[in-house]
């Protein structure tokens, strides 16, 4: 059987998937409310992709988890896939804003995403603690976009 991708609406059972990606709560609320949120489900839920209209034609993702066990096993990867071909009508452009990681700059380069700019100390002002991933404290918030349209 095939992984399933659908909509949800009570984004807020999915508390704990969202705190994977984005651990301060805080900033999760500021875009919750007004985003769409996506969930994967192969035999049980294995991830989520939240997204968000910022107008003028560029989507976001504001949030994309897939639970540790699973990660790796392309669930990610399927996740950017289905919101890039579901909204490559209604939107020019998707960016997302990520860390300085090891780990997530490769893994949205390989999904055909480019560095566009930085927001310098974004982590260390808008978070209350330090943010590390991988072992690297992340101060820089990296855009990265990819276009829609071709």
């Amino acid at each position: 059987m095939q992984p399933y991708i659908y909509k949800i609406t009570d984004k807020l059972q999915y508390k704990d998937l969202l705190l994977l990606a984005d651990e301060q709560w805080e900033m999760v609320e500021k875009y919750l409310q007004n985003s769409t949120m996506y969930i994967l489900d192969d035999n049980g839920v294995k991830g989520e992709i939240t997204v968000l209209d910022l107008g003028n034609g560029v989507l976001e993702i504001k949030n994309l988890a897939v639970l540790a066990p699973y990660q790796h096993c392309g669930y990610g990867k399927r996740l950017v896939e289905y919101v890039c071909q579901k909204y490559k009508d209604s939107f020019l452009q998707i960016q997302v804003g990520t860390g300085d990681s090891p780990l997530t700059l490769p893994f949205y380069e390989k999904c055909g995403f480019k560095k566009s700019h930085i927001i310098k100390n974004f982590f260390t002002n808008n978070y209350d603690h330090p943010i590390i991933e991988n072992g690297k404290l992340l101060t820089d918030m990296i855009i990265l976009t990819k276009n829609l349209k071709k």
